[in-house]
């Protein structure tokens, strides 16, 4: 089943599927053999596949299955080795065997996916991903497709949703009056708007950072797995708040409604491409420590040489190598903590300095608590899951700080965004600081739990969320329309169309910060007793032209604001049956006290 253009050109649709040892659905395991057999008329050494994948992305407009499998050799036609490993190959989807077409309904949304089976399905040694040398080497080829794929698609998502709340939330805030007083001003619906904010800065500069890398033809396994869970958390953490704030506007489904889609949207991306539980509990520190450590991997390579004398020389080297390494950073990290940073070294002037002290500081007391988990824990690490997690938590909140800080210079350091990079950078050294002594309470070895904290955070943990104030700021700033606004949600989409719900919502804003000096006038004059302070608004702004506290013109703007806003925050609503829409038939209230 291809994919067209308007002209009926095919569109080659690819399709992803990862090694299952079985399935649920029908109980065929999913693996092939190696074999001779039958192809394009002639009898060719190839394999034979069996596979019944449950839920695959793109699966049911496929023109190309990407297939991973376990590869078993009973005949030894390839060699000694029986077991060959996860195997990838690339099947045609129109291949003879191959079942595709049906797919599932994902929360109801636009995404295809769906299940593909193949029985007794024959194919040649050729259509294996690098040919028949690289059979077995697949699970490799595995990490650096996903690492490409993870790293655009869902953090690209959860950045557009960053965008789309915090522009939103901004004007619905300010726009939504309660008690005659935008809800935005309520520190309870502030504290969340700052969340908005403060997280979906750091969200775009988490995916710059990503995708730049992957631009640069890198294949960062690690950070886009990081990218991947942490993004996509960060998206449902934000647009709870947002469907919080907007209440009853967001739960009300219809053309109006800009947040129900994404809101349905969240659970898919956080189940795709790696469930996130398995992303944070496996795979982040679980191949980081490794992948990332400066020694460690060249050790493992030493002392599987096959030439055992000069493995041997190799891992000594190393070894040396790694334990002056590893007192460097202990040392280090302890006179940091003592000190709070303060002769650390930072290659960076201004009101960032101190993070990049701190940052260098967190920085070795995650290194010497790898070094000290895999010392103490050793092939044990991977099946301890939750002190895995915290300490791949360590290891992405400080990605995601260092991301901060680069978007503050690429950005040639905006004044308007220091108090977003403040949020993003304490937001994450905070959760750091608390994941990797999370970790060190619930070390088996108590010994190394207790020392870890004593050398790493002597004097404890005073790495604090933002602060109130800082919240509030932010959440202010997100209900003044300019340059500021406009650059931090680019990524969200404003309909010119009058029907547009983000274009109505985003007009209405702006009309009703147009007329804030005026709404101040007419404050000022029920404080003075010249207007009434509660009635219909049409008699109170009569009361206000005869005392002279506005103009008729003044008066014609403020109605035709509130007309705006009262129209942007209308929910939509159906006949009975729901056959008919009726949105656009709501009067106006005769009362304007609290809507």
């Amino acid at each position: 089943m291809a994919t067209k253009l308007a002209d009926g050109t095919d569109i080659p649709c690819f399709a992803l599927t990862g090694p299952e040892a079985g399935s649920d659905a029908g109980g065929i395991p999913d693996k092939g053999v190696v074999c001779y057999g039958e192809h394009e008329g002639k009898e060719v050494l190839g394999i034979r596949l069996n596979w019944n994948k449950r839920y695959i992305t793109l699966a049911p407009v496929a023109t190309v299955l990407g297939l991973a499998f376990k590869l078993h050799d009973p005949d030894q036609l390839l060699g000694e080795k029986e077991d060959i490993g996860i195997t990838c190959a690339l099947i045609p989807a129109d291949h003879k065997g191959v079942e595709i077409g049906e797919r599932h309904d994902p929360l109801h949304l636009a995404f295809m996916n769906g299940p593909t089976r193949g029985k007794d399905v024959f194919i040649p040694m050729e259509w294996l991903i690098g040919g028949q040398e690289y059979a077995g080497r697949g699970w490799r080829m595995l990490v650096e497709c996903l690492s490409a794929g993870r790293g655009i698609s869902l953090p690209a998502l959860g950045t557009a949703i960053g965008h789309l709340t915090t522009r939103t939330t901004g004007a619905y805030a300010y726009v939504r009056k309660q008690f005659g007083m935008s809800i935005g001003k309520f520190e309870g619906v502030a504290e969340a708007m700052g969340r908005i904010g403060g997280l979906t800065y750091l969200l775009e500069a988490t995916r710059t950072l990503t995708t730049t890398s992957l631009d640069m033809g890198e294949k960062p396994g690690i950070v886009t797995a990081i990218a991947k869970y942490h993004m996509t958390e960060m998206a449902r953490t934000i647009l709870n708040d947002s469907m919080d704030i907007h209440a009853g506007r967001a739960i009300q489904d219809g053309p109006m409604n800009y947040l129900a889609s994404s809101y349905l949207g969240i659970p898919v991306a956080i189940t795709v491409e790696g469930a996130n539980i398995l992303t944070r509990n496996l795979m982040i520190f679980g191949q980081g420590a490794t992948r990332c450590h400066p020694f460690v991997l060249q050790e493992m390579e030493a002392a599987a040489n096959p030439d055992a004398k000069q493995g041997a020389a190799d891992f000594d080297k190393l070894l040396f190598k790694h334990i002056g390494h590893a007192t460097k950073n202990t040392f280090g990290a302890f006179a940091a903590a003592l000190t709070g940073s303060k002769f650390v070294g930072a290659h960076m002037s201004g009101p960032t300095k101190v993070y990049y002290k701190d940052l260098t500081r967190l920085s070795k007391a995650l290194a010497v608590s790898a070094d000290f988990a895999m010392l103490t824990l050793g092939g044990d690490l991977k099946r301890k899951e939750m002190i895995s997690a915290r300490l791949g938590d360590g290891l992405a909140y400080l990605f995601m700080a260092s991301a901060a800080l680069k978007k503050y210079e690429d950005d040639g350091r905006q004044a308007s965004d220091l108090d977003y990079v403040h949020y993003a950078v304490q937001h994450c050294f905070h959760h750091a600081a608390k994941s990797l002594n999370e970790a060190y309470k619930n070390f088996p070895a108590r010994w190394a739990g207790v020392t870890l904290k004593g050398l790493l955070f002597p004097l404890g943990n005073h790495f604090e969320k933002p602060s109130d104030n800082l919240t509030l700021e932010l959440a202010k700033s997100m209900m003044v329309p300019g340059a500021h606004r406009d650059r931090l949600t680019h990524l969200c989409y404003i309909g010119e169309q009058p029907n547009d719900k983000i274009g109505l919502m985003e007009n209405a804003f702006l009309a009703m910060y147009d007329i804030r000096d005026l709404e101040k006038k007419l404050f000022v004059g029920v404080k003075e007793g010249k207007i009434a302070r509660k009635g219909l608004l049409k008699d109170r702004l009569q009361q206000a032209i005869e005392a002279n506290v506005l103009t008729e013109q003044e008066v014609e703007k403020i109605l035709a604001a509130d007309a705006l806003r009262y129209k942007a925050i209308q929910v939509d609503h159906f006949s009975h049956d729901f056959s008919e829409v009726r949105t656009d038939k709501v009067d106006k209230p005769k009362l304007n006290s609290v809507a």
